[in-house]
């Protein structure tokens, strides 16, 4: 187990100067619940008791030493602070009794725990030293920084070093080392515990350089494959080299982070899936924190295309293909250089090749083009000529209203085409009957009920396009109904009528302003003329209608009836 050479360089770093200028110094443990975390397995606060023995036994004899702890005898409360150990020259035997005494289990008021360690040895008369080992952030004090500062400005001499014991949090990180910085001591960091014993004998005959200011350097990793890049969130083990020194060994943190001193380093990457290692040399100063981004490059996959250059608009042709079959590729077409996401028509890759396309509906030039799904890009394209369709309509130039006519047609033929009636210059969506094309050729279509001039049109169902139209007028079909002019309730009476007789025809007697579908009786007329029809059951005024059956309905004749 180990602690880095800078929590040692802390630790001991008050200890040649006491021993020169006799400072009074207090080591201002941390004791809260978060110490019972692990290192390599074992518990921070079993780390932390072996260091301080260790320390203990380098302290320089004669030396007034003392031990404050916080957080170490309840839970949830920011005034568990306790100077265990008042500072002396023989106290080191109660310190190391007290500190193997230790149990972790409330908060971390560490900023109040340099206050109270700073009062103890009377800081503002006499010069005064704190170490203050701490593993989290400040849950206690608003603002350790201002504190800090205070005690600074009132004290002869005071001083407080600063560990973060096993600190990777940016906020605590900033809080710890603003102390250090605004007391003139020294902040460091430190994960485990070899170093530390290496330093102790080193510090302990000789006075350690200052510490560098230390400085966060983020580090990510990018893949560059044609006009695209996107981030490796994983499989990147990063290294932090100084020299040909390791400065922080290799990881595949999802955000790694080294807190270093400043200088020039270099980063070095390995992206374990594509096999590549990037060496970048980057520089840390004291500006600020620094982000740090390699740049790992792949080629696109290779893909080929081969089909006819021509084809009618809406037919489909056999495309050819090889290329990654990745997971979503597809086949497509589109306008020349449009993007690889604005295509007309497109089929998956995953259904195998030669591939079945469909070519846009509007005639024009296009291009076929083999879309990687994976960032969306044109592996492959090649241009294809889409030609007018020879569509034809051929039906009557007249029909009755309502009438059932054959259209033959020749076009594209697809399941969504369909051919409809529709006014003229009306949009394609804009009909009054339609039929499917499926359904035959010749295909049986129903004309509207309104006599007037129509357009019979082939609609493409791709893009609803008008392929082709002709004209067809419609005319009306004289309606006449014969009938008494009054009946009893409930009664049953003949109407004689003359109109279409088309199938779902039917006699209504509906309330007076009702619309055509409004009824109270109705009776089909498919037996012919004349048609029975049963009279309401409420006496009353009436209407006594002919309905011919399409989209809406219409009437066709009326006349008046009382029900007595």
């Amino acid at each position: 187990m180990r602690l880095p050479l800078a929590l040692c360089l802390a630790l001991s770093l008050p200890l040649p100067l006491a021993a020169q200028d006799q400072t009074n110094t207090i080591l201002v443990l941390d004791g809260s619940g978060s110490m019972w975390g692990q290192i390599d397995g074992v518990n921070k606060i079993t780390i932390a008791r072996d260091v301080v023995a260790g320390l203990l036994d380098q302290f320089p004899a004669g030396q007034n030493l003392g031990l404050t702890v916080y957080g170490h005898r309840t839970r949830g409360d920011c005034t568990d602070i306790e100077t265990v150990v008042t500072p002396g020259p023989d106290t080191l035997g109660a310190i190391r009794q007290a500190v193997a005494g230790i149990n972790p289990r409330g908060r971390t008021p560490m900023t109040d725990a340099v206050i109270a360690a700073a009062q103890a040895l009377r800081h503002t008369e006499q010069a005064a030293t704190v170490i203050l080992v701490s593993d989290g952030i400040e849950t206690c004090h608003p603002d350790p920084c201002a504190a800090a500062r205070a005690l600074e400005e009132a004290g002869v001499n005071f001083t407080a070093h600063v560990v973060g014991f096993d600190v990777t949090d940016p906020a605590a990180l900033a809080q710890m080392q603003c102390m250090a910085q605004e007391t003139g001591g020294t902040f460091t960091t430190a994960a485990n515990a070899s170093e530390l014993t290496e330093a102790l004998t080193r510090v302990a005959v000789a006075t350690p350089d200052p510490e560098p200011v230390l400085v966060s350097a983020r580090f990510s990793a990018v893949l560059e494959q044609g006009s695209t890049k996107r981030g490796i969130t994983n499989g990147v083990v990063f290294e932090v080299l100084q020299g040909d020194a390791t400065v922080m060994d290799a990881t595949q943190s999802d955000a790694p982070m080294a807190v270093l001193a400043s200088g020039d380093y270099t980063l070095q990457a390995y992206w374990i899936e594509g096999e590549e290692q990037i060496r970048q040399p980057f520089t840390l100063s004291d500006a600020g924190d620094l982000a740090v981004e390699v740049v790992f490059s792949q080629a696109l996959p290779p893909a080929t295309l081969d089909a006819v250059a021509s084809g009618p608009a809406g037919s489909t042709i056999m495309v050819d293909w090889t290329g990654p079959n990745g997971e979503g590729d597809y086949l497509d077409t589109a306008a020349p250089g449009a993007g690889a996401q604005d295509y007309q028509t497109f089929v998956n890759t995953m259904d195998g090749t030669p591939a079945t396309l469909r070519l846009p509906a509007q005639p024009g030039e296009y291009v076929i083009r083999y879309v990687m799904a994976d960032g969306a890009q044109v592996l492959a394209e090649r241009s294809v000529t889409v030609t007018p369709q020879q569509e034809a309509l051929s039906a009557p130039a007249t029909a009755a209203i309502g009438e059932t006519i054959m259209v033959a047609w020749q076009g594209g033929g697809f399941a969504e085409d369909y051919i409809d009636v529709a006014r003229p210059g009306a949009e394609p969506s804009d009909y009054r009957t339609f039929s499917y094309v499926v359904d035959g050729n010749p295909l049986p279509l129903t004309l509207p009920l309104e006599p007037g001039d129509y357009l019979i049109r082939y609609i493409t169902g791709q893009d609803t396009s008008v392929f082709a139209s002709i004209p067809i007028t419609l005319t009306d079909i004289p309606t006449t109904l014969d009938a008494p002019a009054s009946g009893t309730a409930g009664s049953v009476m003949d109407v004689a009528w003359q109109g279409p007789g088309y199938a779902g025809d039917y006699l209504t007697i509906a309330t007076p302003g009702d619309g055509a579908v409004g009824y109270v009786t109705y009776a089909y007329v498919e037996g012919g003329s004349p048609t029975q029809i049963t009279l309401p059951d409420t006496p009353g005024t009436y209407e006594l209608r002919y309905i011919a059956t399409g989209r809406d309905g219409r009437i066709m004749a009326s006349q008046s009836l009382t029900v007595q």
